[in-house]
C-alpha cells in the first residue's frame, strides 16, 4: 500500500484538474471527415483568427483571454462573450460605445466648472461657565467665620450682597489703628507741623491695611466715623452670579486664601465644540455658527469662533473650538448639549473663505468687536487687527474659484482617484479613463487640483459600467491601473485556487500542438477520469493514483499528447 503525503494529495488534485482541461478540450473540438476529433491550440487558432476577421471573444471574468470563435473559457469555462474592437482612433485608455450600448449604460454627464466650494459641517459640544467670569471669595486674613450668609450651592447673589463675617484678630488690631490715627488728627491744631503730617500719613497707612484686609471704602469710613465696632470682616460678592462650590461651614478657621465660595457670572457662557481632523481646514477664527440645544428646541443661536485649541486630542483625534455666547434670559446653563452648524466655504487653495469679516478690524481677544475701521477693542482696550492676520479670507473673483467635480463622477480605489471624460470630438460616444488629484470634499463635490480643465465632460451615471467595458477589454480601468490584464485579487484564479504566476500554472501544460483522438478512445479516457473524481471525491488516493496511471497509459499511444500529460505526471511519479 503506498502512503500519501499532504502534498502529493495536492498534487493527485491538480493532475485531474489539468486533465479534465484536456478531456474538455478534447470534446470541444470539431469532428474530422475521417471520425477523428482535432482539438486545434490557441497558437493554431491565433493565425485563423486574424484571417477570419476582427471580431474576438473573451471572458467576463477573465477579460486576458481572447479568442477568434465563440466558445467556453478555458479557466473558469464560462461561455465566452464578443468582443467590440475600438475604433482607430480610440486611444489605450478610450472605450467606444455604440449609441445602444450608451443609451443601455444610461451614461449621463456634467461639465466640470469653476464654483464657490460650500459645505455644512455638522458638529457637537457642550455649554460651559466662561472662565473670564469666575471669582472665588476667599480669607484675606487668618481668622474665624463667624457667619456664612449663603448656605448651599446654586444660590443666586448680586454684586454687593453680603458673603461672609470673619473675625480676625489681625482686623481688630488694625481698627484701632485707625480709629487712633483718626483721633489724633482731630486734636493736632497746628496744620503745617511736622506732628500733623506724620498723623496724616499714618491714618493712610491704617486705611491701606483694611483695604488690603478686603474692607471697602465704605466699610473703612465707617470705622473712621465711629459707625462700625464690630470684630468682624463682611466679606461681599465681588460679581453677580450663582455660587458654584461652598468650600466652609461656620466656625470653620481658615488662613490667608483658604477659598471659601466660587461664583459664576452666567451672563456669557462658553460652548466648546469638538472638531474632528478632517473639518479642521472648514473653520477659522471670526466665523459664524449657529447651534440648538434641546432645552430651547425652537431657538438657534449664532455667535462667532473665538478660539480654536492649537493641540489636537490624541485619544478623541479631535481639536477644541470655543464660542462666546451672550447668555440672556438665561437659557443656557452649563453642561447642556449643544448641536451645532458651521457653513463654510474654501478658495481654490482649500483656505475657509468669511466675506462677512473680510476687510473688517477686529478684536484679537473678543472676537465679538467688529468695527471697519482700526481702533481699540471696547472690552479689553487692545488694538483692533485686521481680519486677514487672523486667517480671514475675502471671496475669490470667479476666475479664481476652485475647479469642481461631482463626487458621483468620481471612482475612488483608496490610492487613487478616476474619472470618465466624454471625447467631444468623436462620432460614437468615446470616454477616457482618466486619474486626477482631489482635494476637500465640499457637499456633492470634490475640489479638483489637477487632471481635469474647465468645460470637460466627465460621466456622473454609468461610469460603473464604463469602468467594467475597459476591464473586458483589458484597458486601464480602476482596479487596474496598467490594463492588459483583470484586476488585481480578481481574474488572477483559475477553477482549483491556483493563481497564474503560480509554480503549478507554470507547470500546467501550453496548448500549442494538435492533437488527433478517436471517439472510442476519448471515451475510454472519460470514463477512467470520471472514476478518477469519483476517488478523489471519496478521499481514496490509492485507487485515485491507479486511475491516474490508466489514463497515461490509454494516452501514451496519442501523437501530440505526450507534450501535454508528460508535465502533468511529472510530479507523480515521486509518490511513494
Amino acid at each position: 500500500m503506498k502512503t500519501f503525503s499532504i502534498k502529493n494529495k495536492k498534487t493527485l488534485y491538480i493532475a485531474g484538474l489539468i486533465i479534465l482541461a484536456f478531456i474538455v478540450g478534447l470534446w470541444l473540438g470539431k469532428p474530422g471527415n475521417d471520425g477523428v476529433v482535432t482539438v486545434e491550440t490557441a497558437a493554431a487558432t491565433e493565425h485563423a483568427g486574424e484571417a477570419a476577421g476582427p471580431e474576438w471573444w473573451t471572458c467576463s471574468m477573465h477579460p486576458q483571454i481572447k479568442l477568434p470563435e465563440p466558445g467556453q473559457c478555458p479557466i473558469c469555462f464560462m461561455d465566452l462573450i464578443p468582443l467590440e474592437t475600438t475604433t482607430s482612433d480610440a486611444g489605450p485608455r478610450d472605450i467606444v460605445l455604440s449609441d445602444a450600448a450608451a443609451e443601455l449604460a444610461d451614461v449621463a454627464v456634467e461639465r466640470v466648472r469653476r464654483q464657490v466650494a460650500e459645505a455644512e459641517i455638522l458638529l457637537s459640544g457642550i455649554v460651559e461657565y466662561d472662565e473670564t467670569k469666575l471669582a472665588k471669595i476667599a480669607a484675606w486674613v487668618p481668622g474665624r467665620l463667624d457667619r456664612l450668609y449663603v448656605d448651599f450651592t446654586g444660590v443666586e447673589v448680586q454684586k454687593g450682597d453680603h458673603m461672609v463675617d470673619l473675625y480676625s484678630p489681625e482686623l481688630v488690631a488694625t481698627r484701632e489703628e485707625l480709629e487712633q490715627a483718626y483721633y489724633q488728627l482731630k486734636t493736632v491744631k497746628n496744620k503745617s507741623g511736622t506732628l500733623y503730617k506724620t498723623v496724616v500719613d499714618n491714618l493712610e497707612a491704617a486705611r491701606e491695611k483694611l483695604r488690603l484686609l478686603g474692607l471697602s471704602p465704605e466699610q473703612i469710613t465707617a470705622i473712621e466715623q465711629g459707625k462700625s465696632k464690630e470684630d468682624v470682616i463682611t466679606i461681599l460678592s465681588p460679581l453677580s452670579g450663582i455660587v458654584l462650590h461652598k468650600n466652609a461651614v461656620e466656625g470653620m478657621y481658615v488662613k490667608t486664601g483658604t477659598p471659601i465660595y466660587t461664583i459664576a457670572d452666567l451672563s456669557r457662557v462658553w460652548v466648546t465644540l469638538d472638531v474632528y481632523e478632517s473639518d479642521i481646514s472648514w473653520l477659522k477664527y471670526g466665523q459664524d455658527v449657529s447651534f440648538t440645544v434641546e432645552a430651547v428646541p425652537s431657538q438657534v443661536f449664532h455667535s462667532r469662533i473665538a478660539f480654536i485649541d492649537p493641540v489636537l486630542d490624541p485619544k478623541t483625534r479631535t481639536i477644541k473650538v470655543r464660542l462666546n455666547v451672550e447668555n440672556t434670559g438665561g437659557l443656557l446653563k452649563p453642561g447642556m448639549f449643544v448641536r451645532a452648524t458651521a457653513r463654510s466655504i474654501l478658495d481654490a487653495k482649500g483656505r475657509a473663505v468669511n466675506p462677512d469679516l473680510a476687510g473688517k478690524w477686529i478684536g484679537p481677544m473678543h472676537p465679538d468687536i467688529v468695527k471697519n475701521a482700526p481702533g481699540s477693542c471696547d472690552i479689553c482696550g487692545m488694538p483692533l487687527v485686521k481680519a486677514e492676520s487672523l486667517g480671514i479670507v475675502s471671496m475669490p473673483s470667479s476666475d479664481k474659484l476652485p475647479l469642481m467635480v461631482p463626487a458621483s463622477a468620481v471612482l475612488l480605489t483608496g490610492k487613487r482617484a478616476v474619472v470618465y471624460v466624454k471625447r467631444p470630438d468623436t462620432e460614437q460616444p468615446t470616454f477616457e479613463g482618466r486619474e486626477v488629484i482631489l482635494g476637500t470634499k465640499a457637499g456633492d463635490y470634490y475640489i479638483v487640483l489637477s487632471g481635469l480643465d474647465e468645460g470637460e465632460e466627465v460621466v456622473i451615471k454609468g461610469n460603473f459600467k464604463i469602468d467594467s467595458a475597459m476591464q473586458i477589454a483589458a484597458k486601464p480601468s480602476m482596479m487596474n491601473p496598467a490594463g492588459g490584464g483583470p484586476a488585481p485579487g480578481h481574474g488572477q484564479h483559475n477553477m482549483s485556487g491556483m493563481t497564474s504566476g503560480s509554480k503549478e500554472m507554470a507547470d500546467m501544460p501550453a496548448a500549442t500542438t494538435s492533437v488527433n483522438i478517436s471517439e472510442k478512445l476519448l471515451d475510454g479516457i472519460l470514463m477512467v477520469y470520471l472514476k478518477l473524481q469519483e476517488k478523489l471525491s471519496l478521499d481514496d488516493y490509492d485507487m485515485a493514483y491507479k486511475n491516474l496511471m490508466e489514463i497515461h497509459r490509454l494516452t501514451m499511444g496519442v501523437p501530440g499528447a505526450e507534450a501535454i500529460m508528460k508535465p502533468t505526471m511529472k510530479p507523480i511519479s515521486n509518490i511513494t
